[in-house]
């Protein structure tokens, strides 16, 4: 007759009793681990997401509205403004409205007509239906709702760094560059209709804190690439150079550059072509200088064409057209940019004094112009061709000094 098993006796039977609850208690232990960290991770995505929760309705409903606004930066020291404009059939425009940012805008040691001393303090994000606006006093940027030509502000968040000055925004990823404290630039994560800061995604430009002027001793505009794999700095004369930051899939930048030197171009702003190509002013010989962007970040330079003015820092392209700004002669200098990249000078249009940031229409028919000098935005219709014809100017209140126009 066999021997009875060791799990059949009273003695056995208590052992396997005592596993058994032993592992329903870690099963137990283990859920309640998991449902804590599923609970942790939930209350923290739904405190980001209420943030946003009123834009989730009203974002469908802002893409569908008519994008007839033109938006001007005061850069006020006192307290920084955004003056809404309503762009009528003819192109001229009407003030809507002037909208307080929250913050307050900065001045640059030797500034005159542009007290940011950069290009695109004014970001507006056409699919989105957002306007960004630096407040350089602050060190904060603002975040607009946009319905139509008038504005409701939605945030004011910290910019990560000392005096920014310009903004580029891409899909969900917004960057902003920041002057003082040796330069830096700092990335954030949009989510409906906020920013999230990343503290990771800021670097360090380390130019000189000590240089000076500050105004050409400071970054001058920070943009995408038109893909978005990639981020474009230039550092006007505090490095004379043009950076390019390579980013991962997640939107994070490289640890360092891909730095090409521009010796005594003082590199200001810059736009990308219809081809993609790299199309940046150079304040010190006062010419346009093209460049091919390669997939490691590296640049080519394809040449540079003389203005023939004075202070040439700003450029938007449009079609297959440049208009430059000449700050130091109060004029735009308009260029066609051929098939292979060479710009053919197609004539200078006088505007008021201290031309700065410019913006065209988004269907391209109009050409904003904003005047530092006196405070004010040149109208112009955009011809065939490319030419410009003035159209009249609107004043922007407190905007003498200011620099940053965003046009829907």
């Amino acid at each position: 007759m066999p021997s009875p098993s060791k799990t059949s006796t009273p003695q056995g039977r208590a052992a396997r009793a005592t596993r058994t609850a032993r592992t329903i208690r870690t099963a137990r232990t283990a859920r309640t681990a998991r449902t804590a960290a599923i609970g942790a991770v939930a209350l923290s995505a739904a405190a980001v997401l209420a943030a946003a929760a009123p834009s989730a309705s009203a974002a469908p409903q802002r893409q569908h509205e008519a994008s007839t606004g033109v938006f001007v930066q005061s850069d006020n020291t006192a307290a920084n403004t955004v003056v809404a404009y309503h762009r009528s059939p003819d192109g001229s425009l009407q003030q809507r409205g002037v909208y307080a940012t929250g913050g307050r805008g900065g001045m640059l040691d030797g500034s005159v007509v542009d007290h940011l001393a950069s290009e695109g303090s004014l970001a507006y994000d056409r699919p989105h239906q957002l306007l960004y606006a630096v407040n350089a006093g602050s060190d904060t940027l603002s975040v607009f709702a946009v319905h139509g030509d008038r504005l409701r502000r939605l945030q004011v968040i910290s910019s990560g760094g000392d005096f920014p000055v310009s903004i580029g925004v891409h899909g969900d990823l917004v960057y902003v560059a920041n002057a003082l404290g040796g330069g830096s630039i700092q990335g954030f994560q949009r989510i409906g209709d906020r920013l999230l800061r990343v503290p990771s995604w800021h670097r360090g430009l380390g130019l000189d804190p000590s240089a000076a002027p500050q105004f050409t001793h400071t970054p001058g505009q920070i943009a995408f690439t038109p893909d978005g794999s990639a981020l474009v700095v230039t550092t006007k004369a505090a490095a004379n150079s043009i950076d390019v930051f390579p980013l991962s899939i997640f939107g994070a930048p490289a640890p360092r550059p891909v730095v090409t030197a521009a010796p005594d171009a003082v590199p200001f702003g810059f736009a990308f072509d219809s081809a993609g190509r790299l199309q940046v002013t150079e304040a010190g010989p006062n010419a346009v200088a093209s460049f091919a962007l390669g997939r490691d970040g590296r640049l080519t330079g394809l040449g540079a064409t003389a203005t023939g003015q004075q202070a040439t820092c700003w450029v938007v392209a449009t079609g297959k057209d440049l208009y430059v700004s000449n700050a130091g002669s109060g004029t735009l200098s308009d260029y066609a940019v051929a098939p292979h990249g060479a710009l053919t000078p197609l004539g200078t249009t006088a505007t008021d004094g201290g031309t700065v940031d410019a913006a065209a229409s988004s269907d391209g028919a109009f050409l904003y112009a904003q005047t530092g000098a006196t405070g004010t935005v040149d109208e112009f219709r955009v011809g065939h061709g490319g030419s410009l014809t003035p159209i009249g100017s609107v004043a922007v209140p407190g905007g003498i000094g200011g620099e940053g126009i965003a046009a829907g």
